[in-house]
C-alpha cells in the first residue's frame, strides 16, 4: 500500500516510517526543504519537499496513495515563528483532508492525543477540532489518542529523556508534582505507552477494516504516579533519587511569570494538562497489536544509559 505520511521526521514519525516499510508499505513523506537527513530509511521513501501550508506540496505527497497518516504535532507553540497549535494541529489537517477528498484518497489515520477537548488548552482544543473535522469528512477515518509516549528517541524530545536530563541526572532532589496543596492522594498519574506499540497500532489499522470509523485511546499497561516514573528512570540508569513534593499550582504560578523564557521547563498550559493526568486503559492497544503492551519499566528504559 502507498501511504502518505505527514509528520515523518520526528520521534513518532521515524517509528512510523520504519514500521510501514517493515510491513511492506511504500511511504510518501512530506518534509521541509533541507530536512532529508532527519528521515529514516530515506532510500525507501518517496519524498516531497515542502510545507504543510502548501496545498501543492500536500497534493504531490498524496498523489497515487491509497491512505494517509497525519502525525504533525507540537507541544509548545512559537507564534512569532508561525508555529502555532491552530496551524499545525487543525489547519494542516483541514488542508490534507480536503486534498485527500479531491484526489480520492479515502483512508485517513489521525494522530490525536488522550484528553483532547473543547474548550480546553489551545493544544487540546486544536486537536479536538481536528478530530471532529476528520469525523465529518466522509473519509474512512481512524483516530488514535495515545497517552504520553515513551521509547528510544535517539536524542529527540521524548518524556523519559526529558525527565532523565531535567530531574534524574542533576545532583539535586527531583520534583514530585502533586495536584493538591498536600502530596497525600494527589499524585499526578499517567499511563505511558511505548512508541513501537503505537506505530504497530497505526500500521496494523491500515489493513484492518474493523478500525474504520473508530477512535482508539492507547494507554500502557500501568497507571503510574509522577514519582514512580522518576524512580523507574533512575533505576534504569543505576541511580536513586530523593523527591521534593511540589504542587502543580505553585509551578503554574511560576509559569505565568516566566514561561516566555526559553529555559523555563514547562508552559502554564502544559502544567494544566499535567494536573489533569494522562491515563488510559490498555485494552484498545492490546487488541490492535495482539500482544501485551510494553511497560514503562527499567529494562525497557535501558536506552537512557
Amino acid at each position: 500500500m502507498k501511504v502518505a505520511l505527514f509528520g515523518g521526521t520526528g520521534f513518532v514519525g521515524g517509528y512510523l516510517v520504519n514500521t510501514l516499510i517493515a510491513a511492506g508499505h511504500e511511504p510518501s513523506v512530506l518534509i521541509r526543504p533541507g530536512s532529508d537527513y532527519k528521515l529514516t530509511s530515506l532510500d525507501d521513501c518517496r519524498v516531497t519537499a515542502g510545507d504543510i501550508s502548501s496545498v501543492d506540496a500536500i497534493e504531490a505527497t498524496l498523489q497515487g496513495c491509497d491512505a494517509l497518516i497525519y502525525n504533525i504535532g507540537i507541544l509548545k507553540a512559537f507564534p512569532g515563528k508561525g508555529i502555532t497549535f491552530e496551524e499545525l494541529h487543525f489547519e494542516g489537517v483541514r488542508r490534507v483532508v480536503n486534498a485527500a477528498q479531491k484526489l480520492n484518497v479515502r483512508r485517513v489515520l489521525l494522530m490525536s492525543a488522550n484528553g483532547v477537548k473543547s474548550p480546553g488548552t489551545p493544544y487540546q482544543d486544536s486537536k479536538f477540532r481536528a478530530d471532529e473535522f476528520v469525523r465529518r469528512s466522509g473519509l474512512e477515518f481512524t483516530v488514535f489518542r495515545p497517552a504520553v509516549i515513551f521509547g528510544n528517541s535517539e536524542g529527540l524530545q521524548e518524556i523519559s529523556h526529558q525527565l532523565h536530563q531535567d530531574l534524574v541526572k542533576p545532583p539535586i532532589p527531583a520534583v514530585a508534582f502533586h495536584t493538591g496543596w498536600t502530596p497525600k492522594g494527589n499524585g499526578v498519574v499517567m499511563s505511558p505507552v511505548h512508541i513501537q506499540d503505537v506505530a504497530d497500532a497505526f500500521v496494523g489499522a491500515l489493513s484492518n477494516p474493523a478500525t474504520v470509523g473508530k477512535t482508539f485511546v492507547l494507554g500502557g499497561p500501568e497507571i503510574l504516579t509522577w514519582e514512580e516514573m522518576i524512580q523507574r528512570i533512575a533505576a534504569a540508569v543505576g541511580r536513586r533519587k530523593w523527591m521534593l513534593p511540589m504542587p502543580v499550582g505553585l509551578m503554574k504560578f511560576g509559569a505565568t511569570l516566566f514561561d516566555w523564557l526559553p529555559f523555563f521547563p514547562a508552559t502554564r498550559d502544559q502544567l494544566t494538562m499535567l494536573a489533569e493526568g494522562n491515563t488510559a486503559d490498555s485494552a484498545d492497544l492490546e487488541m490492535l497489536i495482539n500482544r501485551p503492551p510494553t511497560a514503562f519499566a527499567p529494562e525497557n528504559l535501558s536506552y537512557l544509559s
